[in-house]
């Protein structure tokens, strides 16, 4: 599965006269900036209305216009990357800097297209600057492409299986190691994660990738692989049923960070836990009012069977945690509050260390890959009390939906461990440049530089 086709080259004097300008022109420039600087497309873009807006792409004979409104969206070249033929293009007066790059890597994304189960037209191709460092390039549209091929992929060819298969795939290119626990062996040891997937005609899986040097870092990621969400006994309208086979962006997230960090050679010991379920309903699903015991010996209480994601990420935090790193992250679609509290754009992150979610904030801000700082607040841990048991999985009431599932996951991991929590919706509901309609990749761009780039003590 490799959807993210080459869709741009390093600089190259040969081809140069051939590739077609591209000019980037501001709402504030508009027209006159046409006539200033490429006076023979001034009829055309009058023709096309054309004022520098962000989407507006008018291609003329000798290049294309692009407009990029305001300035503000650093991805406006991926509309013209998303519109145009095959052919090679060039920037006429290409952005320096993070700007520049961020440019490049717009094209990138913007020529994304998700072609499995339906031809699609051969992408163009930009010859970037030689500023533009390549090798980061491809990395993130890889990891990008990664994400959003797993995520658009249907549950009947995205299951725990087909999730395993991706990590040994990704594994098997960058010399990791993969353990995978299965089915019924999982009853012991992973209750949790055993119990949201016995329904489902494909058995569950724990996914354990390992990578890096012996003296690395250690960091360990967690990513949450529900392939479709029924919402089990507790099943879920129609309408919100829908986009249920998305809600194993959590995984194709943690599979993309992961396969960056390799990609990147961090000097980090990574390993990725993915525990793969489809929460499916039958005679042996498990059901409102049942108690477990969690991998770490807290018993559970089920209150609702929709909110299954936070039960498998239990087990695999606590099993993480059995080898303590210096770092601990999940990544998960977790609750449709965090959408309602921040909308599809911005994830919450929580973390036990401040310092670290409000790094990746900044590095977010920087790089297009926005995340927003949300508060463990402690005071609603009453909402998950529990009379039978130690706690209550989900709260009874509305208030704080993300926060309180956040609070959950913090029960699996020891305060020993810095641990940080994404509540990501991993989907772009409507197109913009840069952006396709479809599965997403948030925040692991973000949190790859933050972990390569760590501050001092």
């Amino acid at each position: 599965m490799a959807e993210m086709l080459p869709t741009f080259c390093a600089p190259n004097p040969d081809l140069q006269a051939k590739a077609l300008k591209i000019w980037l022109i501001s709402a504030e420039g508009g027209m006159q900036a046409v006539a200033e600087k490429v006076p023979q497309a001034v009829k055309i873009a009058e023709l096309g209305r054309f004022r520098g807006g962000v989407g507006q792409v008018v291609p003329f004979t000798d290049g294309v216009l692009v407009g990029v409104g305001a300035g503000d969206d650093p991805f406006a070249l991926g509309a013209a990357s998303a519109r145009l033929p095959e052919g090679l293009y060039q920037l006429a007066e290409p952005p320096e800097g993070e700007e520049g790059y961020l440019s490049a890597l717009g094209w990138a994304l913007g020529a994304y297209q998700f072609g499995r189960y339906k031809e699609r037209a051969a992408p163009p191709t930009l010859m970037v600057d030689g500023a533009i460092d390549l090798s980061r390039l491809t990395r993130e549209a890889a990891a990008v492409g990664l994400a959003r091929d797993m995520i658009n992929t249907p549950a009947e060819e995205m299951g725990p299986d087909d999730i395993a298969s991706m990590a040994l795939a990704v594994a098997g290119d960058h010399g990791a190691t993969v353990d995978i626990i299965e089915g019924e062996a999982l009853e012991t040891g992973f209750p949790l994660i055993h119990a949201v997937g016995r329904a489902a005609a494909i058995p569950p899986r724990l996914i354990d990738l390992r990578w890096g040097p012996a003296d690395g870092v250690p960091i360990t990621i967690v990513g949450k692989g529900v392939c479709f969400d029924s919402g089990g006994l507790n099943i879920k309208p129609g309408g919100s049923m829908a986009l249920m086979k998305k809600d194993m962006g959590g995984a194709a997230n943690a599979l993309g960070l992961a396969q960056m960090m390799m990609a990147g050679e961090l000097n980090i010991r990574l390993r990725l836990l993915i525990p793969a379920v489809e929460n499916a309903i039958a005679g042996n699903a498990f059901r409102p009012g049942d108690v477990f015991r969690a991998r770490n010996g807290q018993t559970v209480e089920i209150s609702n069977t929709d909110a299954e994601g936070r039960l498998i990420l239990a087990d695999a935090l606590a099993y993480g945690a059995e080898e303590p790193p210096a770092r601990m992250i999940s990544l998960a679609t977790l609750t449709g509050a965090a959408r309602v509290a921040l909308g599809p754009d911005m994830p919450p992150i929580y973390s036990t260390d401040e310092a670290f979610a409000h790094e990746v904030r900044a590095a977010g801000d920087r790089l297009a890959d926005p995340v927003w700082p949300m508060p463990l607040w402690r005071r609603y841990e009453d909402y998950l009390s529990s009379d039978i048991a130690d706690v209550n999985h989900a709260s009874p009431n509305s208030f704080g939906g993300s926060i309180t599932a956040a609070l959950f996951l913090t029960r699996f991991v020891p305060k020993t461990i810095p641990y940080t929590h994404l509540d990501i919706y991993a989907w772009t509901p409507k197109g913009r440049p840069g952006r396709p309609k479809g599965g997403e990749a948030q925040s692991i761009r973000a949190l790859y530089d933050v972990l390569a780039h760590p501050l001092s003590p």
